[in-house]
């Protein structure tokens, strides 16, 4: 599918192949690692630049490219353009830490199918990366409106998940109300007082939402001793 010509449906009886483009190595080799991480997806090739990127396609069949925005020589967006004039038809999960919906607009019109803010969980992608397979997998024609919506209901609408063994969903809406309360952060300490819980079960309640891309946490550093843990809420 990213090459001239290559049909709609490459790639649909094996894993969805991801070109990673992104100009940190570091951040390439953490975003590739988590493709390989959800089932039926595999980074085939990591590209630093727009230029490194259409030579990748060249030399490899590719299906989806998780594309930085902010490339060394070029917007990412830039790069969509151009490969989709010269005939390539990979999709496009937009990688940004811009919130400019203009862009977002735009980006639409050239094959972004999902937009993933930095920075972003394991969790986070894994969430878009299977919404995109469900949307991929919803082939042939529409018998009416609903198929419509449904197959693009698949790339845009959460899909609830279930909970992990031992947490219960009552509890977890007490940490997330908690927790959206304080726009500052809360460490597990601070939170288990306010919701009501011991510390343990309040870090056990917030890693879940740091895993599943609602939360982020980061330490937080006093006058003295340790760094204590903070987390924050994500999304609206």
């Amino acid at each position: 599918m990213s090459v001239t010509g290559a049909p709609a449906g490459e790639g649909a009886t094996g894993p969805i192949r991801v070109l990673i483009v992104e100009d940190d190595p570091v951040a390439a080799d953490a975003h590739a690692m988590y493709v390989n991480r959800v089932p039926g997806f595999k980074a085939v090739a990591k590209a630093h630049s727009g230029a490194a990127a259409r030579r990748a396609l060249e030399r490899t069949l590719v299906d989806l490219l998780l594309l930085d925005l902010h490339l060394p020589d070029g917007h990412g967006l830039q790069l969509a353009r151009s490969l989709r004039a010269a005939g390539h038809h990979a999709d496009v999960i937009a990688v940004t830490s811009a919130r400019d919906l203009a862009v977002v607009r735009e980006g639409v019109s050239l094959g972004v199918v999902q937009y993933v803010l930095k920075p972003f969980t394991f969790g986070t992608l894994r969430d878009r990366l299977v919404r995109y397979a469900e949307f991929r997998t919803a082939q042939g024609e529409a018998t009416g409106q609903d198929e419509v919506d449904r197959a693009l209901a698949s790339l845009r609408a959460p899909q609830p998940a279930a909970l992990p063994k031992g947490l219960s969903a009552p509890t977890l809406d007490r940490v997330i109300s908690t927790l959206r309360a304080a726009p500052e952060g809360l460490s597990a300490a601070a939170a288990a007082e306010t919701a009501g819980l011991s510390r343990i079960t309040a870090r056990r309640y917030l890693e879940h939402l740091v895993e599943s891309g609602r939360a982020v946490r980061a330490p937080q550093y006093g006058q003295v001793g340790r760094p204590e843990l903070h987390y924050r809420w994500l999304t609206g």
